[in-house]
């Protein structure tokens, strides 16, 4: 099958993106085996769950022996951000057979929805937008598999005693600051903030997940007031 060109455009578009996306892959590896994960199941969740914060959620919430049924819960919860995603993208894409979707909705990840639904929107009557998408996804699949492996090498390299635990909050709290530009968002952090404070010691840690539906409500409110 030849590769079209809209798949190399992808690669394209998606690589600066990469210089972000890397130091988090590793960042992730180097925890999971510092949690206790194992070196292959860590690998393992790369490739199947592929979804950067989900994991670290996964990883923090296996080193507090949580049980399994919340893992699942909590990480469910937070990849619904996906369905908003493929639902964004499937006007473009209906007329694709179910291959090509089952495919584009395993890659369909932030930073590969970030450049492909500008990409559609510019070139909407495009034929070949799918390999588009293809090419930002794979290009995306490959670093975090990479960087990945890096991280577990270093974790496992590492003494138990460094404390990498730390460069978890650190880097949700990098992610979550550039994203506080409206009192709605703001309000919507400082509420969960508070609510994950307060509940921290419910079992099971069902405190994230209630300060997670408090932080919500809070901006979905505010939203409609402002």
């Amino acid at each position: 099958m030849k590769v079209n060109g809209s798949f190399w455009r992808g690669v394209s578009a998606e690589l600066p993106i990469l210089l972000g996306v890397a130091p988090f892959g590793v960042i992730y590896g180097a925890l999971a085996v510092q949690a206790g994960l194992g070196k292959t199941a860590a690998q393992a969740m790369s490739s199947i769950i592929f979804a950067g914060s989900a994991q670290f959620i996964a990883v923090q919430l296996f080193s507090a022996s949580a049980s399994a049924l919340l893992l699942l819960a909590v990480v469910f919860v937070v990849n619904l951000r996906h369905a908003l995603y493929s639902a964004s993208v499937a006007p473009y894409l209906h007329s694709l057979g179910l291959p090509w979707k089952v495919l584009l909705s395993y890659l369909l990840t932030d930073e590969a929805y970030a450049v492909a639904i500008t990409h559609f929107q510019q070139e909407e009557d495009s034929p070949h937008k799918h390999w588009y998408l293809l090419g930002a996804g794979i290009t995306l699949w490959l670093a975090w598999q990479i960087s990945t492996a890096l991280g577990i090498f270093i974790g496992a390299a590492m003494p138990q005693d460094v404390p990498l635990s730390y460069a978890l909050p650190l880097t949700f709290i990098a992610l979550l600051v550039p994203g506080l530009r409206s009192r709605p968002a703001v309000g919507a952090a400082l509420v969960g903030g508070i609510a994950g404070a307060v509940f921290f010691q419910l079992p099971y840690k069902l405190g994230l997940i209630l300060a997670a539906l408090l932080g919500i409500l809070t901006g979905i409110w505010l939203e409609d007031r402002l």
